[in-house]
């Protein structure tokens, strides 16, 4: 089985794609359908300094993390992983306005409550059973 691709490599490959505007420059950065797919949300996004919105989804993330450095983070897309709860969020609660979630394994939306600038809207709360 492959190892899975970096934040660092995913960072590298989308400076070569985007080489008018460095990654700790930019204010959009979308990492999403990675091959082979990100697995973890590592260190390296501290480097991502002015991103107002960061594209995580397609990916095989399991857990949120590492967001510290991200201080004008506005949208957060993870769409489309493994996560299965909401923990991690703490270090983008005063910046974070949408969070975009669908399609993971999250069961509660615990995690979430510290998030003082989220807006809501879409209320549509879909429960699968467990098979």
């Amino acid at each position: 089985m492959s190892k899975g691709t970096t934040i660092k490599d995913a960072l590298a490959k989308w400076a070569e794609k985007n080489k008018e505007c460095p990654p700790s420059e930019a204010k959009v950065v979308r990492l999403y359908m990675q091959v082979p797919p990100i697995e973890k949300m590592d260190a390296s996004l501290s480097t991502l300094a002015a991103c107002e919105q960061l594209s995580l989804s397609t990916n095989c993330i399991e857990k949120i993390g590492n967001l510290n450095g991200l201080k004008n983070l506005k949208i957060l897309s993870l769409g489309r992983n493994n996560i299965k709860n909401l923990n991690g969020l703490e270090a983008v609660a005063d910046t974070l306005q949408e969070l975009w979630i669908s399609y993971n394994s999250i069961e509660k939306l615990k995690g979430i409550q510290v998030l003082k600038k989220l807006k809501v809207r879409e209320k549509k709360i879909k429960v699968r059973e467990k098979k």
